[in-house]
C-alpha cells in the first residue's frame, strides 16, 4: 500500500512539473527563434570576454576593458529586446510557475550560442587536436575488455 501511494505522490509530482517545463521550454525557444546568427555570436562572444576575466584565463585572452564594455552593452540591448519585447508573455507565465525559468532559458540559449560557434571548420580542427596526445591502443584495450 505504502509503494502505491509513494508511485502515485511521484506521479503526481511529474505531472504537475510537466507544465512548468513546458513553460520554460517555450520561454527558451522564444529567446533561440528571436536571436539571430549575428546576435548568437554576440552572445558567445560575451561569454567568452566573461571567463577571459578569470585570472587563470586572463593570460590567454587579449580583451580590453573597451571590448567587455561594448560586449557589455550589446548584451545589455538584446536581453532587454528579448524579455520586455519578443517574449515578455513567456517570460511571465515561465516565471510565475518557476522562479528559475529565466535560468533556465538562459543556459539553453547560451547552448545554442556555443553551437553556433563550435561547428566552424577551424573550431573543430582545433577541438579534436588532442586526440594526437591519446594513448588509442591503452583506450582500445580499456574498451574492447582486454
Amino acid at each position: 500500500m505504502l509503494k502505491k501511494i509513494a508511485v502515485a505522490a511521484v506521479s503526481a509530482m511529474m505531472m504537475l512539473a510537466m507544465p512548468a517545463k513546458a513553460n520554460v521550454d517555450a520561454f527558451a525557444t522564444c529567446m533561440v527563434d528571436s536571436l539571430n546568427g549575428k546576435e548568437r555570436k554576440q552572445l558567445a562572444q560575451w561569454v567568452y570576454f566573461a571567463i577571459a576575466a578569470h585570472p587563470e584565463m586572463a593570460p590567454f585572452a587579449k580583451v580590453t576593458d573597451q571590448n567587455r564594455l561594448a560586449s557589455d552593452k550589446v548584451m545589455g540591448d538584446l536581453v532587454n529586446r528579448l524579455l520586455i519585447e519578443d517574449c515578455s508573455e513567456e517570460l511571465v507565465v515561465a516565471f510565475n510557475q518557476n522562479p528559475l525559468a529565466v535560468n533556465q532559458a538562459f543556459e539553453f540559449v547560451g547552448k545554442v550560442a556555443m553551437q553556433e560557434l563550435m561547428t566552424n571548420p577551424e573550431v573543430m580542427a582545433t577541438i579534436s587536436n588532442y586526440a594526437e596526445h591519446l594513448d588509442q591502443e591503452k583506450l582500445n584495450g580499456l574498451l574492447s575488455g582486454k
